[in-house]
């Protein structure tokens, strides 16, 4: 893909991707998508705290009324 290159270790194997400023730019969304992926895949396996609770919890800070 033009604007797309990958850096590579020793046994070629891909190790970083760099994306040129243009193509993120035209490409924003999607990789905004991307990004959100790689953080949820990250993630899944956090503690899940129910809505309700964060509620709670946000309310009680005073971050919401």
């Amino acid at each position: 893909m033009k604007g797309v290159s990958f850096i590579t270790d020793e046994n070629n194997k891909k190790k970083a991707v760099i994306i040129e400023l243009k193509t993120i730019e035209k490409h924003q969304e999607e990789i905004e998508d991307l990004l959100d992926g790689i953080v949820a895949e990250a993630r899944k396996d956090e503690e899940k705290i129910p809505l309700d609770k964060v509620i709670r919890n946000l309310k009680k800070s005073g971050k919401i009324k």
